[in-house]
């Protein structure tokens, strides 16, 4: 058996204390997490689709990867370390932006995240993405006009979080 993970939960006055991951989820516990977009040269998004078996939106379509830091660890390395797990890849990565959203994410389950949003540019052809099958079940390159359009067609195809990115952030660029 695997030992929990342990994240950075916020306090209200704004510290952080070590919170396990699923607790922060079931108690709706504000939490640091980080998100990651790559773009190609041409513009398109690498976006995933959660493997079923992920203990929350398993099946949905969303952003290149994200995930929480762990216990003292910073928001970049976390990203670069996600990237890699999830999508086996390397890019240099851009901080762009934090988001605080809070969203129900099904069975119980609930995110309410500030989150550090981060950027970066690979090129179309990347050759070594060979997503972990634990985590990614598939991916695609799109341009943010037809994601826009598939998202306002099918919503519930995509998790809830990258929905909300995309209202807030309509011009997502990197």
């Amino acid at each position: 058996m695997t030992a929990p993970v342990i994240i950075p939960g916020i306090a209200r006055d704004g510290s952080l204390f070590p919170i396990e991951k699923l607790r922060a989820h079931t108690d709706a516990v504000f939490h640091l997490a980080v998100s990651v977009f790559v773009f190609n040269e041409d513009g398109e998004l690498l976006i995933q689709r959660r493997a079923d078996g992920k203990y929350h939106c398993g099946g949905k379509w969303a952003n290149t990867c994200c995930t929480h830091p762990h216990w003292q660890e910073c928001s970049a390395a976390s990203a670069g370390r996600r990237l890699h797990e999830e999508l086996c890849f390397t890019v240099p990565l851009q901080e762009r932006s934090v988001v605080e959203y809070a969203a129900d994410v099904g069975s119980g389950l609930h995110e309410h995240e500030k989150v550090t949003v981060f950027t970066g540019v690979a090129p179309r052809s990347v050759a070594d993405i060979a997503p972990n099958p634990d985590e990614v079940s598939e991916t695609r390159w799109v341009a943010l006009d037809d994601l826009k359009a598939e998202i306002a067609e099918r919503p519930d195809d995509f998790t809830p979080w990258f929905r909300i990115y995309l209202e807030r952030f309509p011009d997502l660029t990197f």
